[in-house]
């Protein structure tokens, strides 16, 4: 089959390799769609941690968001899947430790992240093997491109349910924070933006869209940082209401320092999100009563041919300012 794979540094092509077989507990998903994120990208520069911390290495086959159809399982658990239509969980745990046990398998030391950590592929390419008990059953009226948004909306939902309510500021307006957004104002939070380029988050109706040099002096219950900006997580210290909630869920590129005076002397409660698990069933079914509609942040689907151009930020001006582009492994 092919499949995208990364060599190195900014070096990779499209592949003829060995179709997945499905072992014990496992099924072979042909792959519907595939979403690029910011970790993708992170793989593509060389910049992603796990590389230098020898979670990863080359070569990646990357990719985990994603839906398709399974067409094969390895065992009897997995022959009532096919032909289902699905998408699964990131974060394969061990399932004995005490952190699986207790329902924290996406914390889990010897933990398989799809297409990110331990050499697992990922779902750029025509097909993808994955555990039975990571998969999750889409209703039959959801098309490709909300299926693979699953998996990014479920982060954004765990940091949306960690906010106090009230007034909520979102800070970084990409794939993740506009879920985030989207997902606060849908239980009733007043939500405010903050961000750069808001021209794109203005359109889909967020009018509380601001930059640092016009953001209003609000008390903000809740400050979820999406961003990727060192100096951003202090910030959000800064403006959140004694008693208040941190959220964070964006990951700079280096590290980044918060006052942990401030953060103790103003009672903040604050929270880290490093996945979708446990969220992704809450995300279809919030998806499915149209409560928050995620196929506006999709700019484009393209081709596996086209994946490099994507990872390296090469954007056709013809597809607008969404921020999310979709990959097809079939075209």
């Amino acid at each position: 089959m092919r499949a995208f794979v990364i060599t190195g540094p900014f070096a990779a092509e499209v592949r003829d390799v060995d179709a997945p077989v499905a072992g014990p507990g496992e099924v072979v998903v042909d792959v519907d769609r595939a979403g690029v994120c910011g970790t993708d990208m992170e793989f593509f520069s060389g910049e992603m941690a796990y590389l230098h911390s020898g979670e990863a290495s080359y070569p990646v086959r990357i990719g985990h968001e994603w839906c398709g159809v399974v067409t094969a399982a390895g065992s009897a658990d997995g022959e009532s899947w096919i032909g289902k239509r699905v998408t699964g969980d990131t974060m394969l745990g061990c399932g004995k430790c005490a952190r699986c046990t207790s329902g924290r398998q996406h914390t889990c030391a010897d933990r398989y992240e799809i297409g990110v950590r331990h050499g697992w592929p990922g779902a750029l390419a025509a097909q993808l093997r994955v555990p039975v008990r990571a998969l999750h059953e889409l209703p039959a009226d959801f098309d490709p491109t909300v299926g693979a948004m699953v998996e990014p909306g479920a982060n954004a939902m765990r940091a949306a349910d960690r906010a106090a309510g009230g007034r909520v500021l979102v800070m970084g307006p990409g794939t993740i924070g506009l879920l985030a957004a989207s997902f606060a104002a849908a239980n009733g939070a007043e939500v405010h933006l903050l961000g750069l380029n808001l021209d794109f988050a203005r359109s889909l109706g967020f009018t509380n869209a601001w930059t640092a040099g016009d953001l209003p002096d609000l008390p903000f219950d809740t400050v979820i940082d999406c961003s990727t900006a060192a100096s951003l997580p202090a910030l959000a210290l800064d403006l959140v209401e004694p008693g208040g909630r941190v959220v964070f869920i964006g990951i700079a590129e280096e590290p980044s320092l918060i006052d942990s005076r401030q953060l103790a002397l103003k009672d903040v409660t604050a929270a880290g999100v490093l996945s979708g698990s446990g969220a992704l069933q809450k995300t279809i079914d919030v998806y499915a009563s149209g409560a928050v509609d995620p196929r506006p942040l999709v700019a484009a689907t393209v081709g596996l041919d086209e994946a490099v151009n994507v990872l390296s930020g090469r954007r056709d001006p013809a597809w607008g300012e969404a921020p999310k582009i979709h990959i097809d492994p079939r075209r």
